[in-house]
């Protein structure tokens, strides 16, 4: 026990386990935060834009937005943190750090979050969007007073599906200068071979996600209007 505990092991859990925690934890909110910022508007056009739609817009414009998200999601991770390094340079000033991984994790997930927000208002029963149409409401009317509400369980069980691909996203960030627990995980647990710093953070990471997927679901379960 004492040849696993070593003085140096105690040390990362004591002073620098809790920060990585907090730092996990600010990046992945931030970024999902941001990443819905961008994410939801695109996923709401690329419902009410095509032809059938409640305001189509012209087909080269979704045939590029359809690209452009494709491309995007198709990139790996670590690859696209790596590309995005001169877009964080001058945003955030340095491409290396837990705050400067927020810009890449942003690029990453905002084209996931599209097509998450995208499945979401395509399970909106058409026959409500009609009656709203034909109760002379406007796209925009349409869109914030009837798809989005309608669609909101559904839009909470895939917020908690984008933050813990978030999650996920920024662990692997450790491999490349990022913050948080992955960080622990990589440099002071794998390239160490201390197998403790390599299983606390993963442990904590677990957590975390149970946490976040069990609030999720209970926001989900509490606006369904189908189970009240």
């Amino acid at each position: 026990m004492d040849n696993i505990f070593t003085p140096e092991t105690l040390k990362v859990i004591q002073n620098e386990i809790p920060l990585a925690v907090w730092d996990t934890l600010y990046v992945t909110i931030l970024s999902t935060l941001f990443a819905f910022v961008i994410g939801l508007p695109l996923g709401v056009l690329l419902v009410v834009g095509e032809k059938d739609g409640v305001r189509p817009l012209p087909v080269w414009l979704m045939k590029t937005l359809n690209v452009i998200i494709n491309l995007l999601r198709s990139i790996p991770f670590l690859i696209l943190m790596v590309l995005v390094f001169p877009l964080s340079r001058l945003i955030i000033g340095t491409a290396v750090g837990t705050t400067a991984t927020i810009v890449p994790l942003v690029v990453a997930a905002f084209p996931f979050v599209a097509r998450l927000v995208e499945s979401s208002l395509r399970e909106v029963n058409p026959n409500v969007i009609e009656a709203a149409q034909s109760l002379g409401a406007t796209p925009f009317q349409i869109i914030t007073k009837v798809m989005i509400p309608e669609s909101v369980p559904s839009l909470i069980s895939n917020i908690t599906i984008a933050i813990t691909t978030i999650l996920g996203y920024s662990a692997m960030s450790g491999a490349i200068g990022g913050g948080g627990l992955g960080k622990i995980a990589i440099m002071d647990g794998y390239y160490r071979f201390n197998t403790i710093l390599m299983l606390i953070p993963v442990i904590l990471l677990i957590l975390i996600v149970q946490g976040f997927q069990n609030l999720g679901t209970f926001l989900a379960t509490k606006s369904d209007k189908r189970l009240k």
